[in-house]
C-alpha cells in the first residue's frame, strides 16, 4: 500500500526513534481520545481541496469538533477561519507554536497546562519535519502526530505515504467516524 520513505530525502531519521506508522483510523482515534490536552495545529495547505472537492480545512474542523480539540491556526489559515466564522483557540506561526510547546511550563492555548499531544495538519512538509524534529529532541513531555498524506519520520505517529488522495480521504473520513463513535 505505502512506503515509509520521507517525502524529502533530506528528512532522514535523526536520532534513534522514528514515527510509528498508523494505517488504521481506529488507532489514531484511540490515541487522540486518550490524550488529556490535545492540540490541532492547522497550516495553509488545508486551503487546498481534496479529490471530493471538499476543502481540506473541513476535515480538520470536523476532527477538532468531534474530538473537542482546541485549534491553533497558523497565520495563513486564520483569514479563512474568519470567513467560516470559526474562532481558533490561538494563532501562532508554525515556529512560534513549536517553540511554545517545547516549554513544559507553558500553560497551553487555553491556559490549562501544556498539551500532551499535538496534531499537525497542513503544514508545509519541510517546515513540519523541522518543527517535529525540534519537538522530538526538546519536548519529551509531548507526543506528536501528523494528519498529512506523507510520512513524517520525526513525529511519534505518522500516516504512511498515501499514493492516492482517495486513500488519504478514506483514512480521514474513517478517523472522523471512529471519533464520533468513541472508537
Amino acid at each position: 500500500m505505502s512506503t515509509t520513505v520521507p517525502r524529502h530525502r533530506v528528512n532522514v531519521l535523526t536520532g534513534t526513534r522514528g514515527a510509528k506508522i498508523a494505517e488504521d483510523p481506529g488507532e489514531y482515534a484511540r490515541l487522540i481520545e486518550k490524550a488529556k490536552r490535545p492540540l490541532l495545529v492547522l497550516g495553509p495547505l488545508l486551503l487546498d481541496t481534496g479529490p471530493d472537492g471538499r476543502l481540506l480545512l473541513d476535515y480538520a474542523l470536523d476532527i477538532a469538533r468531534t474530538a473537542s480539540i482546541p485549534i491553533c491556526a497558523t497565520t495563513h489559515i486564520k483569514g479563512k477561519l474568519d470567513e467560516l466564522d470559526v474562532k481558533p483557540d490561538s494563532v501562532y506561526d508554525a515556529i512560534e507554536i513549536a517553540n511554545a510547546l517545547k516549554d513544559p511550563g507553558w500553560h497551553g492555548v487555553k491556559g490549562e497546562g501544556n498539551h500532551d499531544l499535538v496534531l499537525f495538519f497542513g503544514i508545509r512538509s519541510d517546515l513540519a519535519n523541522q518543527a517535529l524534529s525540534s519537538l522530538k529532541h526538546f519536548a519529551p513531555h509531548l507526543k506528536t502526530m501528523t494528519l498529512c498524506k506523507h510520512y513524517f519520520p520525526n513525529a511519534n505517529y505518522s500516516l504512511p505515504n498515501f499514493r492516492k488522495d482517495a486513500q488519504w480521504m478514506e483514512f480521514l473520513n474513517g478517523l472522523i467516524e471512529k471519533l464520533r463513535k468513541g472508537c
